[in-house]
């Protein structure tokens, strides 16, 4: 499962070979630093540690410096793992947009826009109860029942009411990718992708 860290740039549109316009998300993708390679013999699994975004050196603790500073690199902001990556990989590598080719398709998660505490009408897309006529005032964007009375008792779990909406882990998948520009190492994928513009994601095939 080859990935990447990047950032959301934001969204605009591209025209295909029909004329369709196609919305799009623009992501800056790396450049990332290999960290650390994990193997069986020294820590029981395998896998690649890849690290993304300068730090200063004032915010890091002195184990991250030593840690950072054997795959000889400077101190890095958002350190993520990954099960492999397409090709050999040594301590201190960096990877950019070419491993990503036009027309594969990929998965990207990120932390969704937060909307704070909403009600039912816009977290559950609730219709109200009934028109504003017939003596109603105050039900349009209400929930209406939420259970029984005498029997059972209670609400049941998992019941849709008001409540913190947003501000998730959320992963879209099979995005197509529409364009790759391996100079500014940008990434143009087909749809929207979770968070606001410069909201880190990580992108995996």
């Amino acid at each position: 499962m080859p990935g990447m860290i990047g950032k959301k740039v934001g969204m605009t549109s591209l025209f295909d070979a029909n004329g369709k316009n196609l919305p799009c998300t623009v992501i800056e993708v790396g450049p990332c630093v290999v960290t650390q390679i994990k193997t069986t013999e020294t820590d029981g699994y395998e896998a690649v540690q890849i690290a993304y975004g300068d730090k200063s050196e004032k915010n890091v603790a002195k184990a991250q410096i030593a840690h950072f500073k054997k795959a000889g690199i400077t101190p890095k902001q958002h350190v993520i793992e990954i099960d492999s990556i397409d090709g050999e990989v040594k301590l201190g590598d960096e990877l950019a947009a070419d491993m990503f080719a036009e027309g594969e398709f990929v998965d990207v998660a990120g932390n969704s826009k937060g909307k704070g505490f909403q009600g039912v009408v816009k977290r559950h897309n609730f219709g109200g109860v009934g028109q504003s006529t017939h003596g109603q005032h105050n039900r349009l964007r209400a929930p209406g029942s939420i259970g029984a009375g005498s029997d059972p008792s209670r609400v049941f779990k998992g019941m849709k009411m008001a409540g913190r909406m947003g501000g998730k882990r959320t992963m879209v998948e099979n995005l197509q990718v529409l364009k790759v520009d391996k100079d500014k190492n940008l990434l143009v994928v087909k749809g929207s992708i979770p968070g606001a513009k410069n909201s880190i994601v990580i992108i995996t095939k």
